[in-house]
């Protein structure tokens, strides 16, 4: 599979890559941070998107959630401003058509498979820009029902009358992939409904290992995966964590913080458990 697919298959479903220390070295995909000049705080690895049936939100958890004031994830989705901001950096420029960006035969294998699995062809997403029809197709490529971690929050979120908060904007997400010319994302969107069944045991096999929390195992799989693109890895994984420290360090400052962030941003040198411990303060798993 193209590395761009890999990238952006990993961005949207944020899988699970944790680098530990020795006397870390635990299955856990909750950690808790501490430190002197913030609350104690908690940070889930979470997985955007997931079958229905491996979804589970387990008791530690709801625990960490229920003993924090405010839930903070990588964007406020909660708020009519964010609403304003997809609007604003989802689409192509006016009068620019995706299909400007493919050949014919792409363009046609694209409206197959969207009509085949969605009901609805190219037409509906001619202004959209590539990575918003990655979505679409990666979200029809999940045998039935799917589920969110966050649209799960947002909702515990929403019926505690917790405050909500993002460590970034929308527009900084989208910056990411406008970087990469939208003639080859196209070529991966073909490339990847082309090879279902290798998406399809790629898919399984992270949510199998998110599922067990199995750290060691999903590391090295993600460590193998994704070599050869330092470059793509370090402007998607390293610069947006490295933004977030300062963030986290002025949430967890004034409450307690539950953060949500996709699972793929905690491992490595540069993942946020790291880059947290680097700043000073102790992260631990919590376990079952």
């Amino acid at each position: 599979m193209n590395t761009l697919v890999k990238i952006i298959v990993s961005a949207t479903l944020s899988i699970l890559s944790f680098t530990l220390n020795a006397q870390e070295n635990r299955n856990s995909n909750l950690w808790k941070i501490e430190g002197d000049n913030i609350k104690t705080s908690y940070l889930f690895g979470t997985m955007h998107l997931i079958p229905q049936k491996d979804f589970l939100l387990k008791d530690k958890v709801k625990a960490a959630f229920e003993a924090s004031e405010q839930v903070v994830m990588e964007l406020d989705m909660s708020g009519p401003e964010f609403m304003k901001d997809i609007m604003a950096h989802s689409y192509l420029e006016k009068g620019t058509e995706i299909k400007s960006y493919m050949d014919d035969s792409e363009y046609e294998l694209l409206d197959s498979y969207l009509k085949e699995k969605t009901g609805t062809g190219m037409q509906m997403y001619n202004t959209v820009k590539p990575f918003m029809l990655m979505s679409v197709i990666l979200m029809a490529t999940v045998d039935g029902p799917i589920a969110s971690f966050e649209m799960s929050l947002m909702q515990m979120a929403k019926e505690a009358d917790k405050e909500m908060h993002g460590l970034e904007t929308y527009a900084s997400q989208v910056a990411v992939f406008d970087a990469i010319p939208y003639e080859k994302q196209i070529d991966d969107l073909v490339e990847m409904i082309s090879k279902p069944k290798e998406n399809a045991e790629l898919f399984n096999k992270m949510v199998q290992l998110y599922v067990s929390e199995d750290i060691e195992a999903l590391y090295g799989y993600m460590d193998d995966y994704m070599k050869g693109d330092i470059k793509m890895m370090e402007k998607f994984l390293d610069e947006r964590n490295n933004n977030w420290i300062p963030e986290i360090a002025k949430f967890s400052k004034a409450q307690t913080t539950f953060y949500g962030v996709g699972a793929g941003h905690l491992g490595g040198d540069q993942g946020v458990v790291n880059l947290l411990r680097a700043a000073g303060y102790t992260v631990t798993p919590v376990l079952d």
